[in-house]
């Protein structure tokens, strides 16, 4: 005799109760809010460019070079961008540049991150601030997650350490 006939209904109705639970469970749990994307290693090198503090007029740096100036001018205080690797996170790309004056952090900006939508730009608003203000209090990459951007602060520390470990910090 076959399981689901008309003498047991209460088989019937526990493998119904059963099925609709797993397909709810498994709408539930999908994700919609972007097409997956292929994570895969940035194989271009950290940018490195180096200015000295007292400017004649322009106030560019090269993007493009790597290495630091070897020749400074004795008494002046040299300054460093450093770019790091991109870090590919489940919403989006992070990159973090980082400005370095006589061996301290001096300023830390986000050059990419998630914001394709308003729910990324709201966590991203009160995130980026607040991982900018650890990574100048520690100069390190050695800094507190942020509860609610737990992939950007990890794509942040990431990116914030590759830059510094170019910067030989």
């Amino acid at each position: 005799m076959h399981a689901l006939k008309k003498n047991r209904p209460l088989r019937r109705i526990v493998l119904a109760s059963a099925a609709t639970v797993s397909g709810m469970v498994l709408l539930l749990s999908l994700k919609p809010h972007t097409g997956p994307t292929l994570a895969t290693a940035d194989t271009k090198s950290p940018t490195v460019s180096s200015s000295s503090a007292p400017s004649s007029g322009s106030s560019g740096s090269s993007g493009g070079s790597s290495g630091s100036s070897g020749g400074s001018a004795s008494g002046s205080k040299v300054s460093e961008t450093v770019t790091g690797d991109t870090v590919q996170t489940r919403w989006g790309p992070v990159q973090v540049r980082v400005t370095i004056k006589s061996g301290k952090l001096t300023e830390v900006t986000a050059v990419q991150y998630p914001q394709d939508n308003p729910r990324d730009q709201e966590i991203n608003s009160y995130a980026l601030p607040q991982l900018r203000r650890e990574a100048l209090a520690a100069q390190s990459a050695d800094i507190d997650m942020v509860s609610g951007a737990t992939y950007t602060s990890t794509g942040y520390k990431q990116s914030l350490q590759s830059a510094l470990d170019s910067a030989g910090l």
